[in-house]
């Protein structure tokens, strides 16, 4: 069965949407998830609320003395902190259902012991995210979505909720299994949320990726970004739906969205960014 896949991108991209993809419709963006974290981080460390070197035990009280872990270190996968969080084994297909506040908070209490690299060594931690966005609902006293909404949608000039943990079940695109029967999806709505819970229409993702990136409409890009050989990029993969948004130096951009596995949307997005045309200097 030919996969859905929407693909929009800037000047030298032809959009593409086939195969019964909408791009008006909300998809999973799983660890793209991670950008918008990264970009409330930015914003309140630009408005000082908070500084990205605080030590996380000074805004989580469960956090014992001495880790060291700041938020930029949670931000830049360098916390040492491990990729899942412990002891999620949930059941079977959904890694993150039993992650609660609760189970949260425990290995706050722990953290030095969770902790399974070492501190400035990049290691990629969803569990880092979810706890970077604890942090970040916890200082300012204000629900996720909410920092969502107030410092990257508004801002960008869009609607408060177009990038949204719980989108209307009508306007979902999900993938589908055995005679066309909707699969069941992944846990993402309690504390994993900010690592990887959000959704969006790929329309709105062709906004927020260009203003984030190319017009940089918020100050330069969050410590989310992947940065690679001039470009700025991050995936999220989730149960069947998969991500790219990427950026060049000179100005081209896409998101590509296909229900689909994650590494041929990688390879896609990659060899249709660079077989673009450059920009010239005045573009």
């Amino acid at each position: 069965m030919p996969t859905p896949t929407c693909l929009l991108g800037g000047a030298g991209i032809e959009d593409r949407v086939v195969h019964g993809h909408d791009p008006d419709r909300f998809v999973e963006i799983g660890s793209l998830s991670k950008v918008f974290t990264g970009t409330v981080l930015a914003q309140l460390a630009k408005d000082e609320v908070i500084d990205l070197d605080t030590p996380l035990e000074e805004c989580l009280e469960d956090v014992p003395a001495g880790t060291g872990i700041t938020l930029r270190h949670l931000a830049e996968h360098t916390s040492g902190l491990p990729r899942l969080p412990v002891g999620t084994g949930g059941p079977p297909g959904d890694p993150y259902a039993t992650f609660t506040e609760d189970a949260l908070r425990t290995s706050l209490r722990e953290l030095d012991r969770v902790a399974t690299g070492r501190l400035g060594e990049a290691e990629y931690s969803n569990l880092g995210y979810a706890v970077l966005g604890y942090a970040l609902t916890t200082v300012t006293g204000r629900p996720y979505q909410q920092l969502v909404d107030d410092l990257v949608l508004l801002p960008l000039g869009l609607e408060a909720g177009a990038v949204t943990a719980l989108p209307p079940r009508e306007r979902r695109l999900v993938p589908r299994g055995l005679f066309g029967r909707t699969r069941s999806l992944w846990t993402l709505t309690g504390p994993i949320l900010p690592a990887g819970g959000l959704w969006a229409t790929c329309r709105t993702l062709s906004d927020i990726v260009p203003g984030l990136l190319v017009e940089r409409r918020l100050g330069p890009p969050a410590l989310s970004w992947q940065r690679g050989s001039a470009i700025t990029w991050h995936n999220g993969a989730t149960r069947g739906s998969s991500v790219m948004a990427a950026a060049h130096d000179d100005g081209r951009w896409l998101v590509l969205h296909r229900l689909g596995p994650a590494s041929a949307t990688d390879t896609l997005a990659r060899e249709t960014l660079l077989a673009a045309p450059a920009l010239d200097s005045g573009a």
